[in-house]
């Protein structure tokens, strides 16, 4: 199957990146291609709420966005991954999830889902975080929740982490990677075979 993945970090080989890679690298192990999109090196403009695609479901926006929305029509399963900033998704993951109105005119006012096709939709999102808290990650679910509805992944399973800040961090966490591993497992797996993984909070 196609699993399509983000990566929100512009943060090179910092701690998104490692859980992410884990994920992926699990992904591949069983065999299926994954498609990276890393906004923070991608050539993306800011939805600019022009209600273009309100009648259509199309962005008139002509950029780097045209692969991204051919690559979630196609699309099994998807991974998003984010740094949590200022108790949010970050600014570049951000702007993609914004881009994608035009997937949510399409399903909610011109009632034209994107197909589930034969293997249903299904998503992972992992969030890290230096914060102490675990109410940060609650604004960056919502939003990650929203894109996911949006893009007709009607379920997703979370792994998020609090007090790891520091580039590499993540590495010293005693299940991190772990978990990300076997996320990425369960996120291929066909329905009955799901992965119990639904939602771990970590510290």
């Amino acid at each position: 199957m196609k699993v399509v993945a983000f990566l929100g970090s512009p943060r090179v080989e910092g701690n998104t990146e490692l859980l992410l890679n884990e994920a992926i690298r699990a992904v591949e192990e069983e065999g299926h291609d994954v498609t990276l999109f890393i906004p923070s090196q991608m050539n993306l403009s800011p939805c600019i709420n022009c209600g273009g695609c309100d009648e259509t479901g199309e962005c008139v926006l002509e950029d780097d966005m045209n692969d991204v929305y051919q690559a979630i029509r196609e699309g099994e399963r998807f991974i998003l991954a984010s740094p949590i900033f200022f108790f949010g998704l970050s600014a570049q993951i951000k702007a993609l999830i914004d881009r994608c109105q035009a997937f949510w005119c399409e399903k909610y006012l011109l009632k034209k889902p994107v197909p589930e096709g034969p293997n249903d939709r299904k998503g992972l999102l992992l969030m890290v975080g230096g914060m102490k808290r675990e109410e940060g990650f609650e604004c960056g679910n919502a939003t990650a929740t929203a894109f996911f509805r949006s893009i007709n992944v009607q379920e997703h399973d979370k792994l998020y982490y609090k007090g790891v800040d520091a580039k590499g961090a993540v590495k010293k966490h005693p299940t991190a990677l772990k978990e990300a591993y076997a996320a990425g497992k369960g996120l291929v797996k066909l329905s009955g075979q799901r992965s119990r993984l639904a939602d771990v909070r970590k510290t």
